[in-house]
């Protein structure tokens, strides 16, 4: 029985999947990507990660190891001198899938299997994401120090706006006792005329009298 087996035949024996794959993993290491469908790019990754690890011991039996699987010298040699190399500080995870879309004839799902390390697109977004990072943390303390001393402006000026205000109802205040001394001043004016027209008045009298 099949219960518990989890490895993917992809429709082909033992002898012939094996073959497969060791040339798949001969074409990625060549061409550093490759086109292929994603049930055999999963498959392949399985295949091939642990022989780049294996490729960071450069030694002659990590080499033989290696080749027990490719069946071939020239990506035995480009394995560990050029892609080891590079791949040396990642921990794992040294290859990448990227899904295209669906095949026309029996619509099965592509996808490029590719190295991490040689997709020089991924690596200019990824740099250029943390720069931008650093200049939004960096601008948003400018802009808080640049509020404080405005709203500190806006407050004085409308501290010397109201000054004048002030002095104006002072001064109307200072005037009204000098406008009610100058009204009281022309009724005793206007009096006068009043009280001389009553002596004139008691002198003819007086004349009459006598």
């Amino acid at each position: 029985m099949r219960h518990g087996k989890k490895v993917n035949h992809l429709s082909r024996q033992a002898p012939h999947r094996k073959a497969m794959l060791a040339n798949m993993a001969c074409s990625l290491i060549e061409h550093k990507r490759i086109n292929t469908t994603v049930a055999k790019a999963k498959a392949l990754q399985k295949y091939i990660e642990p022989l780049i690890t294996k490729s960071k011991t450069d030694s002659t039996h990590s080499r033989r190891t290696v080749f027990s699987y490719l069946k071939s010298k020239e990506s035995v040699t480009e394995l560990f001198r050029e892609v080891s190399t590079k791949i040396m500080d990642r921990p794992g995870g040294y290859t990448r899938i990227l899904k295209t879309g669906f095949r026309l004839g029996d619509n099965a799902q592509m996808c490029f299997i590719e190295l991490v390390d040689y997709n020089e697109n991924m690596l200019k977004d990824s740099s250029t994401k943390k720069t931008t990072a650093k200049r939004r943390r960096g601008g948003s303390k400018k802009t808080d120090e640049k509020i404080v001393p405005v709203a500190e402006a806006k407050v004085e000026d409308v501290a010397v706006v109201d000054e004048p205000k002030t002095e104006k109802v002072e001064d109307s205040k200072v005037e009204k006792p000098k406008n009610e001394e100058i009204e009281k001043a022309e009724d005793t004016k206007v009096e006068e005329p009043k009280a001389e027209d009553k002596t004139s008045e008691e002198s003819n009298e007086e004349d009459k009298k006598d």
